[in-house]
């Protein structure tokens, strides 16, 4: 048998020679990428670039002060109101007419609903009827106590005849005082058709409508008194021990953007173990633009703390980070971070970390 030993090694190139190639390819690249064709920085130190600040910006300067200032604590709360009332029907009738619709004022004895009055008007017709009988059985009763009581007189009839007109006019007059009192609740009754304000306030909710069942216990409208208004807060109970009862205090309304003045009026004995607060009633000035269920902030002043001060121009913020250009002694110019806290007002604002108090920033 003949070996073709051309061919064989035609297939060996074949095969291989792409192998290699990529190899050589593969080691260029990893070579390439270690840098080895690139030119080599020497080691040794390198000068840094220092800023300076420019003689014409030094009016841009702003010295790092430390002040002392009042340290409040704002409790949120809502506006309740301390006389509220539900009112509702003492009989059960159709309602027939409602005067009033929520947000109207009202002063006490104001008729705000009018019930179906024919029903208990026709007991208390069948009440007085009754009476008038009564009045009548009375006064034979007597006339006949009377004619009894000559007769007795006269030896013509016996005692116990008498006794018997006797029992009978007391009977009588029993059933006369039954029969008035029975008026008299039909009466009162029938007076509670007429729903009246039992003191000044503002409607702010109306359940019932005209023609509906008007049942006892069943609201049928919320009256609040506006004066009574007093701001609901819970308190930490670390600064609730240390406020008092007619303390006064400052309350700010957001949705009307002012401050008004507050007393203490109730602190309730008793923390709420969930939060560990106190709840705070703090009474507010009447106001026609405060109502039932806004939110308020109780500021409570727990004390004086010292705090450094920075002017808002001389913070760069990049995203989240805050930077300040802090100027030193040989008026070298550096980038620092810092942290800032509350505002003091609409152009300072509190630092907690990063400068000094006496430190130079340069204001942008």
């Amino acid at each position: 048998m003949k070996i073709d030993l051309k061919a064989i090694a035609k297939v060996v190139f074949v095969t291989i020679l792409p192998i290699v190639v990529g190899i050589a390819v593969l080691v260029l690249v990893v070579a390439w990428m270690a840098g080895v064709t690139q030119q080599k920085i020497q080691p040794g130190q390198t000068e840094v670039a220092v800023r300076k600040l420019d003689p014409g910006q030094e009016a841009k300067l702003y010295t790092v002060t430390e002040v002392s200032k009042d340290y409040v604590v704002e409790a949120l709360g809502t506006l309740k109101a301390a006389s509220r009332t539900d009112i509702s029907s003492r009989v059960m009738a159709p309602i027939e007419k409602i005067m009033v619709r929520a947000g109207e004022m009202v002063s006490a004895g104001d008729v705000l609903i009018e019930l179906d009055r024919r029903a208990l008007e026709i007991q208390l017709s069948k009440t007085q009827r009754s009476l008038e009988a009564v009045e009548a059985a009375l006064q034979r009763a007597e006339s006949d106590y009377r004619r009894t009581a000559k007769l007795r007189n006269e030896r013509i009839i016996s005692q116990e005849e008498m006794d018997k007109r006797t029992e009978d006019l007391r009977v009588s007059r029993a059933n006369l005082k039954h029969a008035k009192e029975a008026v008299n609740e039909a009466e009162v009754v029938l007076s509670y058709t007429t729903i009246r304000a039992p003191q000044d306030g503002t409607i702010v909710d109306r359940l019932a409508e005209e023609g509906n069942m008007a049942r006892p216990g069943e609201t049928l409208l919320t009256l609040y008194d506006q004066t009574s208004l007093r701001l609901e807060v819970p308190v930490m109970a670390n600064m609730a021990v240390k406020l008092k009862p007619g303390e006064e205090l400052t309350v700010r309304i957001d949705a009307v953007d002012k401050e008004v003045p507050a007393r203490i009026d109730e602190i309730v004995p008793q923390a709420e173990a969930a939060s560990r607060s106190f709840l705070v009633k703090v009474t507010v000035p009447r106001s026609e633009n405060l109502f039932e269920g806004m939110f308020g902030r109780l500021i409570i002043p727990v004390g004086t703390r010292r705090h450094l001060c920075l002017h808002t121009d001389t913070i760069e913020t990049v995203g989240q980070l805050q930077y300040v250009d802090v100027v030193a002694a040989d008026n070298t110019v550096q980038r620092r971070m810092i942290t800032t806290g509350r505002h003091g007002d609409e152009n300072h604002r509190e630092v907690l970390s990063g400068l000094k108090a006496g430190e130079r920033v340069l204001k942008k």
